[in-house]
């Protein structure tokens, strides 16, 4: 089976170029798997993608911790730890990088155990949030040095998920990938299947016992029994939220429901009484607020027993 993973920032189009390389596995008869993993990140933040591909069945699922073969389309994520560029890579692992410097440079600087190629195909002095094709040239350069994927195969991929941005932008990748694909022809077929992984060499990890405690004694409730209650977090405020009264429809539910520290709660005629001595003055209660019964009042200017 072989075992890919992609680096790169968001808006680089990593996740397409997994998707490319796996269709054009799929179109040289491999059963495949590919999919990204990102979060709620930012343009310009570490993202990865990964790819399997076999000839029969896959029944591994997850991230790739053992990869045959790593690009890295931006090479500022080398040495970033959060990155994890480099995690789970061993003495027959390729690594691949988009950079400007040459492969003996980056070699010295990692003491990388495997084979480490650059794909020197970027602008000179591009800026490297942005480096343009980046997905369908680091999928082209990939497919060539998988030495299994054929430059047809590679241009029907992109062809077919690329399809709905038009014909020009299909034909700008193309030339991108058809370029690296052109260039890796020194390094085809370097990247050799990996090994199954066996259920026999399993270790389980080492589990640590944490006691369960009754939601009454473990939840955080500040007027709960031996919690925190005698610090007086409200010391903290610089704006005191006030109730106006005259405003409030007494639904208590949204300002009390919001509030982080639990430190409003209706009284016995359904308005919301603040616990001052806690409320710390985040003021989340005033802008949940739509009929505008909280104000905002400095704590210097505040008058006691408002």
């Amino acid at each position: 089976m072989y075992r890919i993973r992609f680096h790169g920032r968001g808006g680089h189009g990593i996740k397409t170029a997994g998707r490319i390389l796996g269709t054009a596995f799929f179109h040289e008869g491999f059963e495949v798997q590919d999919a990204p993993r990102y979060g709620a990140e930012r343009r310009g933040a570490p993202i990865f993608a990964y790819v399997r591909a076999a000839r029969q069945l896959i029944n591994e699922r997850g991230v790739i911790t053992a990869p045959d073969l790593i690009i890295a389309a931006d090479d500022s994520l080398v040495p970033l730890p959060a990155a994890g560029v480099l995690a789970g890579a061993q003495v027959r692992t390729v690594l691949l990088i988009n950079s400007e410097e040459e492969a003996s440079t980056w070699q010295e600087r990692l003491r990388f155990p495997g084979r480490l190629i650059t794909l020197q195909s970027s602008e000179e002095g591009a800026d490297r949030s942005e480096l343009k094709y980046s997905g369908s040239v680091c999928a082209g350069a990939a497919s060539r040095i998988l030495g299994v994927i054929s430059l047809q195969s590679l241009k029907q991929a992109i062809s077919e998920e690329l399809a709905p941005l038009g014909d020009k932008v299909i034909g700008q990748n193309l030339a991108y990938a058809i370029d690296a694909y052109n260039c890796m022809a020194d390094n085809t077929g370097c990247v050799a299947e990996g090994n199954g992984i066996s259920a026999a060499s399993y270790q389980p990890p080492g589990w640590v016992d944490v006691p369960f405690e009754d939601a009454r004694v473990s939840a955080p409730a500040i007027h709960g029994g031996a919690t925190s209650v005698e610090v007086k977090t409200g010391l903290w405020r610089t704006l005191r939220p006030v109730l106006v009264r005259e405003r409030c429809r007494r639904c208590w539910y949204i300002c009390t429901t919001f509030c982080p520290d639990s430190v409003m709660r209706p009284n016995k005629d359904g308005y919301p009484e603040i616990d001052y001595d806690h409320c710390k003055g985040c003021m989340i209660c005033a802008a949940q607020c739509h009929n505008h019964a909280i104000e905002t009042v400095p704590e210097h200017a505040s008058q006691t027993g408002r």
